[in-house]
């Protein structure tokens, strides 16, 4: 097989530009604001744009936003990058726009990228031309403008929040990389999954390891692409561990499920061979905190407090004395009561998060310690639950919206989390009583 370069019709920039909206209808997402009705869709069907900021995260669309209102109300762009410019570039974005304005009759309009980075002087600097409607300024940002950006421009600008890509738009995305990618390549279900859940509602990045993916396909002339092809070029971090020592880990393993087991003399045993076999006693004292946490958890939550302060004293006092301290630890931890329920339930959350599109805060879950984020809702109807009987709001909403309750934690029947199951279940009365009796 004779490897070859990137195809002639691959496209002569990079992908995320050669994609980049030229018009409205091609824009992905953003719905809430550039559909019909919709706050921006109004600003381009008018023509008339005025001083806004663009609030989201990173490729949501924000540089392309500004460009495309520029174009549709005939203006005159000029565009810095918060990063790179000062205050002598804002002054020659203002005689820019003074020259447009008087030989061409245009008005100009000013894009900021990541206006966050201007410092106050900066942004001061903008003020006196966005009052006289020399410019109209569009900054974007990732960061909380109530947070970065002065609140005197801030009064003068009109806050848009922009979201992450949902997968049914990166899925739009993949059909105009096929149009515009000539040259035939197929990607199988589970390659797209995977590519979406990388880009994780981010379109640049998406197609920047879409594109990585096809040209890799294209020089070693593999026609369909699988999961497996798509993991191995996106070189995820993957942990190396030495397949060395052997016979030490099954000892670590044989400790470990000696104290699972609830077999202390066996724990013992594990633990002095390990120690006389010169192992590094922090090691197993770190090792011993993670059992507690692991295999005893909330059944006995003094388990870990003794793990600790066994590896506490074994730092003070060092070898030989403080190994008692071990040694006493797992004899402990052996005898304690044993659940992994809330490790299990952990890992669960763990696993659905990494699966899982990236979801919004609902907003009465959010602080508002700014007007602007008051005016957006942050925090409305939010219930305080020390106000609440028994200091809890019932049937309450803490997840994001339409995500039902997913039940990971289920305590066993062994030590504290008896009494942790039952406070469960009378907080579980208190949701039905609630959704059956709402109280104002």
């Amino acid at each position: 097989m004779t490897a070859h370069p990137i195809p002639l019709k691959w496209p002569q920039i990079p992908l995320a530009e050669a994609m980049r909206p030229q018009r409205l209808s091609h824009v992905v997402g953003q719905t809430h604001l550039l559909g019909a009705g919709k706050p921006l869709a109004h600003v381009l069907n008018s023509k008339q744009a005025h001083s806004m900021i663009l609030w989201g995260p990173p490729g949501v669309g924000k540089t392309t936003l500004a460009r495309l209102i520029a174009h549709e109300v005939e203006g005159d762009l000029i565009a810095l990058s918060a990063v790179l410019a000062g205050v002598k570039d804002i002054r020659q974005a203002v005689d820019q726009a003074q020259n447009a304005l008087t030989h061409h009759g245009k008005r100009s309009l000013l894009f900021v990228d990541e206006i966050h980075r201007f410092n106050k002087s900066q942004q001061d600097a903008l003020l006196p031309f966005v009052e006289s409607g020399l410019l109209t300024f569009i900054g974007a940002t990732t960061e909380n403008p109530s947070f970065e950006v002065n609140s005197a421009l801030l009064s003068r600008a009109q806050t848009y929040v922009l979201k992450t890509l949902e997968p049914q738009d990166m899925y739009q995305l993949l059909e105009r990389v096929k149009q515009i990618i000539t040259q035939p390549f197929v990607l199988d279900a589970n390659a797209q999954e995977i590519l979406i859940h990388y880009a994780d509602g981010d379109a640049r990045r998406f197609l920047n390891a879409t594109e990585q993916v096809i040209q890799a396909s294209f020089f070693e002339e593999k026609t369909t692409i699988d999961a497996g092809f798509v993991q191995n070029i996106l070189a995820q971090n993957r942990r190396r561990f030495d397949k060395g020592g052997e016979q030490f880990y099954d000892q670590i393993s044989a400790l470990h499920k000696a104290v699972r087991g609830s077999h202390p003399d066996a724990a013992l045993y594990w633990l002095c061979r390990m120690l006389d076999g010169g192992v590094d006693p922090l090691y197993l004292a770190r090792r011993i905190v993670r059992m507690a946490w692991e295999d005893i958890g909330l059944a006995d939550p003094r388990a870990i407090q003794i793990a600790l302060d066994a590896t506490a004293t074994f730092e003070r006092l060092g070898s030989p004395e403080g190994e008692l301290a071990l040694g006493e630890a797992v004899i402990y931890l052996a005898l304690a009561a044993k659940s992994n329920a809330a490790y299990q339930a952990y890992q669960q959350a763990k696993n659905f998060v990494a699966k899982d599109q990236s979801q919004e805060v609902p907003l009465h879950l959010r602080n508002a310690p700014t007007q602007l984020m008051k005016n957006l809702d942050y925090g409305a109807s939010y219930r305080y639950a020390h106000d609440e009987p028994h200091g809890y709001a019932a049937a309450e909403s803490y997840l994001p919206l339409h995500m039902p309750e997913p039940g990971w934690y289920q305590p066993s029947d062994r030590g504290l989390e008896i009494q942790i199951k039952e406070k469960m279940a009378f907080l579980k009365k208190l949701d039905q009583a609630h959704k059956k009796n709402p109280k104002p």
